[in-house]
């Protein structure tokens, strides 16, 4: 999952970076702790800035130990268009918001005939039939 988000970030580097020019590192911080918990930024001359921070949620848990993650990123577009991205990455995978990517349309609702069908079906649960194998 780290890697992920380390891609994105270079990714957003990678976007802004179209130029020749080399953009100074105006400030950087970063922190590990012995928990396991961590918070990173950085940010450019050229616009360019990142910051994330992560915890160990369920820290020992076999099965229930995750790493919680979020952040942001923020650059300028070839096209001139500011672009960012806030993200959260967990057991639910990397969802990433911005004002640039596409959101899933809302579903149609659901027929009033289906509706009636799925309450019929609620109300009147199927019986075994007597001697059958199944």
């Amino acid at each position: 999952m780290k890697v992920i988000i380390v891609a994105f970030a270079f990714l957003a580097v990678a976007f802004a970076a179209q130029s020749d020019e080399q953009a100074p590192i105006v400030s950087q911080d970063s922190e590990v702790n012995f928990d396991g918990s961590y918070h990173h930024s950085y940010e450019t001359g050229n616009g360019i800035s990142a910051q994330e921070q992560g915890v160990l949620k369920n820290a020992g848990s076999k099965d229930g130990e995750a790493e919680e993650v979020q952040g942001s990123y923020q650059y300028t577009a070839p096209d001139g268009t500011p672009v960012k991205v806030q993200y959260v990455a967990n057991e639910f995978g990397f969802q990433p918001q911005g004002d640039h990517l596409p959101v899933a349309p809302t579903p149609p609702p659901v027929p009033a005939a289906i509706l009636k069908a799925l309450e019929y079906i609620r109300t009147h649960p199927q019986q075994p039939e007597v001697g059958k194998k199944y």
